[in-house]
């Protein structure tokens, strides 16, 4: 105990020294240039620049001024976040557990041992009292026609798109991209013609509908917006779009692996919009990472939506997806670390990576310390095991994944949505300072971790949002799950 203490004393100086290694050696170089010129004074300074031949001259100047033009014109573009805004669910859409387990129970096709698992579920889902459900599932039974579906698609996109046109102050006129991510409900016209048709955008906007993408399709989403606004004209706007509409979606089989979804997925959604016009943006988009390892069977199958043996339709979670997600996790991490962390972060991993190989992988791998590239974590609150999971692998504190817990308390999982839900909540806890840099974490079907990470420009002036009616309540105590 003694040895690790004083380790963790000196660590700090130690991310001292080496984050700051180029200064340091920096610093005595130019020391010593400048006491050597002034050794040497002017006259013979100038005397040594004359004799140079015009050619050394011309190349001393033309090349790094090339090299300058050259790196400006091929670097990619900036991308910023002008604003965001979410879905603002409706009271009168609320589901309590007790309202929840009552229709169950009322409804034929979910027999007593279904109710009592969902029961456990609930209880131990770390869920609270006011997620919603679209209008469609609190009939008995649950109306799940095409219809409905449209309606509650309707009510989420263009409530949140709303929201974000009169908080940035854009015309519909000046969108010139929409892309839009809806896993499991894909009509036809898409969801991209429903919302040209809606706001009267251009008839030359590029438009993409993404669907059966899982969860983290909203991150998939920002990285195709990204690529489009590389090749579009500078100051283009594009609109990202993100929900999943639950109504088409409610499992009416007895499958347990099939009934978690009907526990965990609520409705949500949000609007954002990027530019490569920084003027007025609230973001910077620094880095997206995507990891998908659908060549392996189980990765593949672990959500997978198909039929029951009475041919009801669900999606089923397997028993490995924990696992699984444990996997493109560390995949993701191993990408995304060497573009983030401090050069302090990065030497301890390779050199941790050199002594496994030497010793047979006979000591324990170091894991990175993302606390120190980051301020803040939105984790996909997919649930209470994934946020458990990840605040384990990234040795994160309660507070740091404060806003994915509290996220999945009021509004449940949105799916790909949910990060912008909890993006929100750091800012009306108002601790969100310029400067602070964010990741943002998602899992999906496929099965994909991706990840994007954000540099705070200017932080939001007020709570209004999702969180304005309820964020005094919050944080909230979420009880221990009790295992049997």
């Amino acid at each position: 105990m003694g040895s690790s203490a004083q380790l963790r004393r000196l660590k700090p100086l130690y991310q001292l020294v080496v984050n700051n290694i180029l200064a340091i050696v920096a610093v005595p170089l130019a020391a010593a240039v400048l006491l050597r010129a002034a050794s040497l004074g002017p006259e013979e300074i100038l005397a040594r620049a004359l004799a140079l031949r015009p050619a050394h001259m011309f190349l001393c100047a033309f090349l790094p001024a090339a090299a300058t033009v050259l790196y400006l014109m091929l670097r990619p573009r900036a991308v910023y976040l002008v604003d965001y805004a979410c879905f603002r669910t409706n009271p009168n859409c609320r589901v309590p557990f007790a309202t929840f387990l009552e229709h169950s129970r009322v409804w034929p096709g979910f027999d007593e041992r279904s109710v009592r698992f969902m029961t456990r579920l609930l209880e131990r889902s770390g869920l609270g009292e006011e997620t919603c459900l679209p209008y469609a599932q609190h009939y008995i039974p649950p109306s799940r026609d095409l219809e409905s579906s449209r309606a509650e698609a309707e009510l989420v996109i263009f409530s949140a798109i709303d929201d974000l046109l009169a908080k940035t102050g854009v015309s519909p006129q000046d969108i010139d991209i929409l892309v839009v991510n809806c896993s499991l409900f894909a009509p036809t016209p898409s969801f991209t013609d429903m919302i040209m048709h809606r706001y009267g955008l251009r008839k030359d906007v590029r438009n993409v509908h993404l669907a059966g993408m899982g969860c983290s399709a909203g991150l998939i989403s920002v990285e195709l917006a990204r690529n489009l606004l590389q090749v579009a004209p500078r100051g283009a706007r594009a609109l990202v779009v993100s929900t999943e509409t639950i109504t088409p979606n409610y499992y009416m089989g007895k499958e347990r692996a099939m009934l978690l979804p009907n526990c965990l997925f609520r409705m949500g959604g949000a609007a954002a919009l990027l530019s490569t016009d920084g003027a007025g943006a609230r973001f910077r988009l620094a880095r997206v990472v995507r990891t998908l390892r659908g060549a392996s069977d189980s990765a593949y199958h672990c959500v997978y939506q198909e039929e029951d043996d009475r041919g009801n339709v669900g999606i089923n979670l397997s028993k490995d997806l924990m696992n699984i997600a444990g996997d493109a996790l560390k995949a993701n991490i191993t990408a995304m670390g060497p573009l983030v962390l401090p050069a302090s972060e990065q030497l301890l991993f390779a050199l941790s990576f050199i002594a496994r190989k030497v010793l047979n992988n006979r000591i324990k791998p170091y894991i990175p310390d993302f606390r120190t590239a980051f301020e803040h974590f939105c984790i996909h609150a997919g649930g209470r095991a994934v946020i458990d999971e990840l605040q384990r692998s990234l040795t994160l504190s309660d507070e740091q994944v404060e806003a994915s817990r509290m996220t999945l308390h009021r509004f449940g999982n949105t799916s790909s949505s949910s990060l912008w839900y909890e993006l929100a909540y750091i800012e009306a806890k108002g601790r969100m300072r310029r400067g602070d840099r964010v990741w943002m974490i998602g899992f999906g079907s496929g099965f994909k971790c991706n990840s994007a990470a954000w540099e705070c420009i200017r932080p939001a002036a007020n709570a209004d949002g999702p969180w304005a009616n309820c964020i005094h309540r919050y944080p909230v105590h979420i009880p221990d799950v009790l295992k049997h």
